[in-house]
């Protein structure tokens, strides 16, 4: 397949066009805002601009990775939030239709309100806040108007990534400086290794699916008891966490606290079943050793 990754600079971009290529797809990378060889510029920020393109591009298959991801920042910005998150993705997937090319749209658990988790696909949706919100219209507007379409939720994604953005790279970036770091106990989640998303995504679009899955990590647990596992993992000093509640971070956007995304649908379609926290963690140390970064 001829795949339009949208969003390819980033950690689950990169590793959709890195397996994409090892099984034999024709990956092509577009970035917004970080520059990268081999990868073409293309910005939701202009719709217009994205669907022209990716007719003039002709994919089998529209990969839409690349999102407004900073929940606080999109509590401030949330015109912009629904323009990346919403606007943009939906002038893809009308260029995929008029090309009869699979659209994909990255979503996450922040489209439940955390009050009754694990959620299933079909669990009510009701966001907290803006950034959920944006990914929970683009959701509603996709099945209503794109029903081929296929929609992934996950959460808390980590792994190996050059630009080290995720969860544990600021763990550990603490650690080598000695700094204290407080993780919230109270914010229940899916721990998801980066290689695990995107290997399942390809699963689904080679099963053709549509509609709504859920791709995460098999295991449910909290942020501290997360970082605790992160540490035994790195063998770094775990007197560094500090366990505080969410609610001590004072912060503008409200966070989904029991939530956590069942999988079950994924594995029955497709049979793959993604690591758990520690076999992810384990080889996110792998991969950094190996690229020197470690």
């Amino acid at each position: 397949m001829k795949i339009l990754i949208i969003g390819a600079s980033g950690q689950v971009g990169h590793q959709l066009m890195t397996l994409s290529k090892k099984e034999g797809h024709g990956p092509i990378g577009a970035y917004a805002s970080h520059p990268e060889d081999g990868l073409i510029h293309l910005d939701l920020r202009s719709p217009a601009d994205c669907e022209q393109r990716i007719l003039e591009i002709r994919p089998d298959a529209v990969l839409c990775v690349g999102a407004m991801t900073n929940v606080e920042l999109c509590e401030t910005e949330a015109a912009l939030a629904h323009l990346i998150n919403v606007e943009g993705p939906l002038a893809c997937a009308r260029a995929a239709d008029k090309l009869g090319a699979k659209f994909v749209y990255f979503s996450t658990e922040y489209v439940f309100d955390g009050r009754n988790g694990p959620y299933t696909e079909e669990s009510p949706i009701n966001p907290l806040n803006v950034y959920g919100r944006s990914k929970a219209d683009a959701e509603i507007a996709l099945r209503r108007e794109h029903p081929s379409a296929l929609i992934v939720r996950t959460t808390v994604v980590y792994g190996f990534d050059r630009l080290g953005k995720n969860f544990v790279y600021q763990l550990l970036a603490r650690a080598k400086k000695g700094e204290p770091m407080r993780v919230p106990n109270d914010q229940v989640s899916s721990p998801t290794y980066n290689e695990d998303l995107a290997l399942g995504t390809l699963r689904l679009i080679e099963k053709r699916a549509s509609g709504v899955f859920h791709i995460t990590g098999p295991d449910i647990l909290d942020r501290f008891a997360f970082a605790q596992v992160v540490c035994e993992v790195y063998g770094l000093n775990p007197a560094l966490l500090q366990a505080v509640t969410t609610s001590e971070f004072k912060q503008r956007a409200a966070r989904p606290l029991k939530a956590g995304l069942l999988i079950s649908k994924l594995i029955n379609a497709t049979g793959f079943r993604p690591r758990g926290h520690r076999q992810g963690l384990e080889a996110m140390k792998q991969r950094m050793v190996e690229a020197g970064t470690l």
